[in-house]
């Protein structure tokens, strides 16, 4: 699943089980000198999210294809153009009935997922009549006409899909971490608006002195030259500096020994770079800036070294960038701190974004509040109605309606305890001495 963090650019996107089955260069090392504790083999590697929103369906994909023997002997023969070219996606028709079925059953799922998240996104406008079909257009990592089965051109859709988006993943960094630093600006100056002349002043002091204070560190090197692998070599790998040698070093710190140093391998080797620059206890160093610091000094060495461009550094490519005269005689590298993130324009024209979604965030606000303003006065108009209709009904003399609606009356001959009479004739109360009780007259007594 290695190739899960580097399909930008090739589409290594299935070629896992090619990199996975290749022999690891035979180097002899004493890893008795080397500090900690190698990959164990056959230890299960996490590979970390690709940021894709679609990265657990096209994990699973890629895990269920795995299974099949026959498309695995084709990934191991296939090359580069031949995944690119979607001719490796037709040997999906060989594959086993059951690794179909389960495929069948991934894509329905995905489709599902998909139009769960459209419907939340478009309740939350309150919108309605939802087309699904017409929506999910907008994924471009299946087909959506056929939400039932997974085809070749499913296959197709999502590598092309991923190369593409993966390939523009560090190009989306940039822009968000740019607008992080934009908004970190912004907020200070705002800040500052709040304060009067004095505390204005202490604040700008204790910037300037803060940002002096990050600045003051060691010197960073080169990333990817002779000083800063020696540097690793001799501190993180615990050897001696002066028997540095490349393809042991490309042995230490290919961790998962297929063969390749991908980009997570890669970001290891500037740890000892960044801890001159950033410390998370100091107050003066943003833990957002030194990734982004440790992603540009990926994409640099990558630019240098990847010769065709596949997101992967092989031995050979490795090997041949130490021979290179910037190896051994790089030019200074800049931090982030030492650059210009943005301009005065940018920041203007930022701020001008966020103004404008304020106040459109403001009118949504006053909107809901005449809604339910609104809401309220009919309610209150209602209860009106019913109190008149209440009243109206007690004039008349019928009874009032209960809680519920319902009405309150009395079947005929049914009174209240206390309107009955309290000594009714013929009741169980005693009689009075010497008074004789007339009996009742009978009605059935005819008189002349």
């Amino acid at each position: 699943m290695k190739w899960l963090s580097v399909l930008p650019q090739q589409c290594i996107l299935l070629m896992t089980c090619l990199l996975m089955a290749l022999e690891a260069v035979p180097i002899d090392i004493d890893k008795t000198k080397v500090k900690g504790e190698g990959h164990v083999e056959g230890e299960k590697v996490e590979n970390p999210d690709t940021g894709l929103y679609y990265d657990e369906y096209l994990r699973q994909v890629i895990d269920v294809l795995e299974t099949d023997k026959h498309f695995r002997e084709k990934l191991q023969t296939a090359d580069i153009e031949e995944i690119k070219s979607g001719k490796l996606s037709r040997e999906l028709d060989l594959v086993s009935h059951h690794v179909r079925t389960r495929l069948d059953e991934l894509k329905r799922q995905e489709v599902a997922r998909l139009r769960m998240l459209i419907k939340a996104k478009m309740d939350s406008v309150q919108d309605t009549g939802i087309d699904h079909q017409a929506l999910l257009k907008q994924f471009e990592h299946l087909n959506h006409q056929n939400p039932d089965t997974f085809e070749p051109k499913d296959l197709d859709m999502l590598i092309k899909a991923a190369t593409s988006d993966l390939e523009n993943y560090d190009k989306t960094r940039h822009e968000e971490f740019k607008k992080y630093e934009m908004m970190k600006e912004h907020e200070r100056r705002e800040y500052l608006k709040t304060l009067d002349e004095e505390k204005r002043q202490r604040e700008e002091s204790k910037f300037e002195e803060m940002k002096k204070k990050h600045g003051d560190h060691p010197k960073v090197h080169h990333p990817g030259s002779k000083d800063q692998l020696k540097e690793v070599w001799e501190e993180a790998d615990g050897l001696d500096p002066n028997e540095f040698d490349p393809k042991t070093f490309f042995k230490l710190h290919d961790v998962n020994n297929d063969g390749f140093l991908d980009e997570q391998e890669l970001e290891a080797l500037f740890t000892k770079e960044l801890e001159k620059v950033y410390d998370p206890k100091n107050e003066e160093d943003d833990m957002v800036e030194m990734e982004e610091e440790r992603l540009r000094m990926r994409e640099h060495v990558m630019n240098e070294v990847d010769i065709n461009k596949d997101r992967l550094v092989t031995l050979e490519e490795f090997l041949r960038a130490t021979e290179k005269k910037e190896f051994l005689e790089p030019d200074s590298w800049e931090t982030l701190d030492q650059q210009q993130l943005f301009t005065e324009d940018e920041l203007k024209e930022f701020e001008n974004e966020l103004r404008k979604k304020a106040e459109d965030l403001q009118k949504q606000k006053e909107e809901l509040q005449r809604q339910h303003d609104q809401l309220q006065a009919q309610k209150q108009e209602l209860q009106q109605v019913v109190k008149q209709m209440e009243q109206k009904k007690l004039q008349q003399g019928n009874p009032p309606a209960g809680p519920a609606g319902e009405l309150k009356f009395q079947p005929p001959g049914e009174h209240k305890v206390e309107d009955a009479p309290k000594h009714p004739v013929g009741g169980d109360q005693p009689l009075p001495p010497g008074h004789v009780q007339e009996p009742a007259a009978r009605t059935d007594q005819v008189h002349p």
